[in-house]
């Protein structure tokens, strides 16, 4: 009986954009770094801001607020990279995910987040997994395997091979 009742209750970590709340599954974040300087790639996607070095592995970072057409991120005191992993076919990519601010790790149960709403057709709604709630204040809960598009994933992991030593 219990285990049907039982809620699947998983970790997010929360984090805003233009003062938006956004959360990510924690078990997609590998750490969360200061945002210090970023070396500029050429011929790189506007959202591409550039890349990291971790040590000794070349991270490249994705500004959030371009890829979502919110203008771009300036850096401040709270300025903070998400280092996340996303899968695209077998294979498992590392980037960085530029953030206004990053605030804390919450649990919620699936029951928590309710499905994206209908927001017309013109609007991309793909990447976002659905609404959470927390404290009367809503989340919107990332599907990071779908922020950017597979030949973007692909884009970002051919340039973290071209700059990575060998």
């Amino acid at each position: 009986m219990e285990e049907q009742t039982a809620q699947e209750i998983s970790q997010y970590l929360t984090f805003t954009i233009n003062d938006e709340s956004y959360a990510l599954n924690v078990s997609n974040v590998k750490e969360v770094q200061e945002f210090t300087s970023l070396t500029k790639v050429p011929r790189m996607p506007d959202f591409m801001r550039g890349i990291i070095n971790l040590r000794g592995s070349v991270v490249p970072v994705i500004d959030l607020k371009i890829k979502f057409g919110m203008g771009s991120t300036e850096k401040d005191i709270d300025t903070s990279i998400i280092v996340t992993e996303v899968k695209m076919d077998d294979e498992t990519v590392t980037m960085g995910l530029l953030t206004d601010s990053v605030k804390e790790v919450i649990e919620l149960s699936e029951t928590e987040i309710e499905p994206t709403p209908y927001i017309g057709t013109k609007i991309d709604t793909a990447f976002i997994k659905g609404m959470g709630k927390k404290d009367d204040n809503f989340l919107i809960v990332l599907d990071i395997d779908k922020v950017l598009t597979v030949n973007e994933i692909s884009m970002v992991s051919a340039q973290e091979k071209a700059e990575s030593p060998e």
